[in-house]
C-alpha cells in the first residue's frame, strides 16, 4: 500500500494546557474529546454524502503516531476509478491506491468542521519525549479511544448505511504510518463481511 503523508494536514498541532478564568489548568476529557469528533465527523460525513453522490468504499478517521487530532478520508468506487485511469497502468494503480488515504481526493475532507476539535487536542497534554512511557501510553490510548467511540457513535447512528449497504464500507481509526491497533479497530467497527478485502489488502499483521 502506498503511504504518502500530506504535508499541511497536521501542521501546527503541538499540544498544551488550557488556562481557565482562575488561573487553573483545563484539560478536555475523554468524552469532550468524543462528542466534539462525534459532531465534526457528522457534519463533514453528511456533506460528503450529500455532496457527492458516490459508492463508497472507505471512511476513516486519520491521526498520527503522535495521534494529533485526526482527519477524514474517504474513497469511492467513482473517485477510485478516477485516480487509477491517470496512470500508465489503471489496474496497478487501483491495487495501490485502493485504501490508501493521502492519495484520495476525499483526504482532509471537511476540515472546517474539525477546528474545535484541534483546539481540544491542542490543549490536551503534549505528547513529547518529556513523557515518562506510562504517560503517553495512557494519552495515546485516551485520544484513540476517543476516536474510536466516535465512530462507532456515528455507525449506530446509521450514518454508514444498514443491513446489505452497510457491509459495502470499511470504517476505521488508524494510525499513520500503519500498525496493528487499525487492525483491531477495524474488527470492532465494522461487521465481519465488510471487512474481507480490506483484511487482505491492507491490514497489518
Amino acid at each position: 500500500m502506498r503511504i504518502k503523508v500530506p504535508t499541511h494536514a497536521w501542521t501546527g498541532q503541538a499540544g498544551q494546557a488550557g488556562v481557565g478564568k482562575e488561573g487553573n489548568v483545563y484539560q478536555p476529557t475523554e468524552k469532550q474529546l468524543s462528542d466534539a469528533i462525534i459532531s465534526a465527523a457528522r457534519r463533514a460525513i453528511r456533506d460528503l454524502f450529500a455532496k457527492h453522490q458516490e459508492h463508497f468504499y472507505y471512511c476513516s478517521l486519520v491521526t498520527t503516531g503522535e495521534v494529533h487530532a485526526p482527519i477524514l478520508v474517504a474513497w469511492s468506487k467513482e473517485a477510485l476509478e478516477t485516480a487509477a485511469l491517470k496512470d500508465d497502468n489503471p489496474t496497478t494503480a487501483k491495487a495501490e491506491l485502493r485504501w490508501s488515504y493521502a492519495d484520495s481526493p476525499y483526504c482532509c475532507y471537511g476540515e472546517e468542521y474539525f477546528r474545535e476539535v484541534r483546539h481540544l487536542f491542542d490543549i490536551r497534554p503534549r505528547m513529547c519525549q518529556t513523557m515518562t512511557a506510562e504517560e503517553w501510553k495512557l494519552e495515546y490510548q485516551l485520544r484513540l479511544r476517543a476516536m474510536e467511540s466516535a465512530m462507532a457513535q456515528l455507525d449506530s447512528e446509521g450514518l454508514f448505511g444498514s443491513g446489505a449497504r452497510r457491509l459495502q464500507i470499511v470504517v476505521n481509526v488508524e494510525v499513520m504510518p500503519p500498525d496493528e491497533g487499525n487492525t483491531e479497530r477495524a474488527l470492532r467497527l465494522n461487521p465481519k463481511k465488510a471487512l474481507l478485502e480490506w483484511l487482505e489488502e491492507a491490514a497489518e499483521q
